[in-house]
């Protein structure tokens, strides 16, 4: 007798045996209880997830005499064909090869005849998306108003290429995934049936690579049977599929996240070296940072298709990771992904890819930081200036406009003479600052300095518009305040006292007498002024108004 590979073998026979589908199985059964059968269904899902098993086994529902409504009995002749694949009421047609006008005439050609056997013909057409737009609209007014005894069932991978037209007129369904553990759970019972010994780790990773298809999974089970014979290994099963290891991925990200550059050089010399195909290393990779953000974002969830030793460790490294460093790996590896898959140098990218994983360090999130910037205030704070023990409010730290204004301590030598600055020291200060922010020294050289009071200097703004606002921009008083702190070494805060605008006026105290020609430039247009004393330029001379006509006949001497 010829050997039956595993897909066939155990490929369902009832509804209830299809793994996974539950929300269509059942309503196809309620269905045929009521008697509300409709004439056309379309099966949508990925491959090997059972849309042409569940078209099969609602043929021999609807078809066999024996069975109860939902229940075919499998033993009867109709049943038997059907299984069988050899009854004529029950056509299997490939949409890939029959795609064309002709065949689909000659479908509209033999649905007018009765069935032989049973109680209806049954067309399921495969890949139905691969018809031309003829074809399918020779199908239109046939499958609006079949025969009464005529039931329609396609199947297709990608639904979004079958004509809305075709999608209105038939029941639509969508069949899932089958999720990793029903996988695992289908294979075992299948190894224990056919006395095959392998470990679960070694089910769950050929059912990772089945990708959700249990078709695909008891295809590659059979795959590494057809190698190994009853007993089966895990390094077997890695090696036959070519599948990345799981521990390999563990390792790799225990390496990054622990900045390994010389572990990581190692892996990939490994890879390299077993002939993985480094594109599907990487992808493997970032579904390992995927799993990772997930386990800390929903770890009770079911979101991860991981035996429970799997998600431990995930669990472990996600936590000493963090999140804000899981999802900055994450995003390089999506951003680097696209040069990986055009280069020609694969191992060269990947490896440099990973040395930029291993060079990024401790990463900390927004709330990390401000929490540890309190303690820092925090400690900051409880350190008395005096020594006598006296705390300021760690809040004073980080707002400008309650500086810190702890005690000196008298006894120290030179400590009072930094207290208190001068006019001559904000004369030096601007002497200091102008090489550095010429126009910034030429600004404040209007202001006038009133003195100091602790780590606090007053200043008195500008009498000109231009002068007068130019510390209202927090960016340049930011630029003052690091000026004094690196000038006078110490934190100084700044108290801005208004004045009135006056256009002529001087810095009080100054002992300069004004120009007359910039009084006159002040009056008629002070703005053009401003800009002059800030960079230190002047109106050499000013010639008589022309007319328009006399413009043009310079223009053209």
């Amino acid at each position: 007798m010829a050997y039956e590979v595993l897909a066939r073998k155990w490929r369902p026979r009832l509804f209830q045996d299809v793994i996974g589908q539950e929300h269509i199985t059942q309503t196809l059964m309620n269905a045929m209880k009521a008697e509300r059968l409709a004439h056309a269904y379309l099966f949508s899902g990925a491959r090997g997830v059972g849309k042409t098993s569940v078209a099969r086994i609602l043929a021999k529902a609807i078809n066999c005499p024996q069975g109860e409504p939902g229940i075919p009995c499998n033993q009867c002749h109709s049943c038997q064909e059907i299984t069988a694949g050899s009854s004529v009421d029950v056509q299997e047609i490939d949409g890939a090869s029959n795609r064309g006008i002709d065949e689909i005439r000659e479908l509209r050609e033999n649905i007018r005849y009765m069935p032989s056997s049973g109680r209806h013909r049954v067309y399921i057409i495969d890949e139905v998306h691969m018809l031309t737009l003829p074809a399918f609209n020779a199908l239109l007014k046939t499958l609006e108003e079949p025969p009464p005894h005529v039931k329609f069932i396609f199947a297709t991978t990608e639904p979004h290429k079958v004509p809305v037209t075709i999608l209105s007129r038939c029941q639509k369904f969508d069949f899932k995934r089958i999720p990793l553990a029903l996988i695992v759970q289908h294979l075992e019972k299948i190894t224990a049936e056919e006395g095959i010994e392998i470990s679960r780790s070694g089910l769950t990773l050929i059912a990772r690579e089945a990708e959700g298809s249990m078709r695909d999974a008891e295809s590659l089970l059979d795959q590494v049977v057809s190698f190994t014979g009853a007993k089966v290994e895990d390094k077997h099963i890695t090696d036959i599929l070519g599948v990345i290891d799981r521990a390999l991925l563990f390792e790799t990200s225990a390496s990054i996240l622990a900045g390994s550059t010389r572990k990581c050089v190692e892996i990939v010399d490994q890879i390299y070296t077993y002939g993985y195909d480094i594109r599907e290393f990487y992808r493997s990779l970032m579904d390992q940072f995927r799993d990772l953000l997930v386990v800390l974002v929903a770890p009770e969830g079911g979101l991860l298709d991981v035996i429970d030793a799997d998600r431990a460790e995930l669990k472990r490294q996600a936590e000493a990771a963090g999140m804000e460093k899981l999802h900055q790996c994450l995003s390089f590896l999506i951003r680097q992904e696209e040069s990986l898959r055009l280069t020609s140098h694969p191992k060269l990218v990947l490896e440099t890819v990973l040395f930029k994983l291993c060079s990024m360090g401790e990463i900390l999130g927004f709330n990390d930081l401000i929490a540890k910037i309190e303690a820092l205030e925090t400690r900051l704070a409880s350190l008395s200036p005096s020594g006598s023990g006296e705390t300021v409010p760690a809040g004073q730290l980080s707002d400008p406009g309650a500086p810190w204004e702890g005690k000196k301590d008298p006894e120290t030598p030179g400590e009072n003479e930094k207290e208190f600055l001068s006019p001559d020291d904000w004369t030096r200060f601007l002497s200091h600052l102008s090489p550095q922010n010429h126009s910034m020294a030429s600004v404040l050289k209007e202001w006038v300095f009133l003195g100091s009071s602790g780590d606090r200097i007053e200043i008195k703004r500008g009498g000109s518009p231009f002068s007068a606002t130019y510390l209202d921009d927090p960016e340049r008083l930011e630029k003052i305040r690091k000026g004094l702190m690196e000038f006078f070494g110490r934190p100084l805060d700044i108290k801005i006292v208004n004045a009135p605008l006056d256009p002529a006026s001087k810095p009080a105290g100054s002992g300069e007498k004004p120009d007359p020609h910039e009084l006159r430039q002040a009056g008629t247009s002070k703005p053009i002024q401003d800009v002059l004393d800030v960079f230190q330029g002047e109106i050499k001379g000013e010639g008589p108004p022309r007319s328009r006509g006399q413009g043009n006949k310079g223009a053209q001497e």
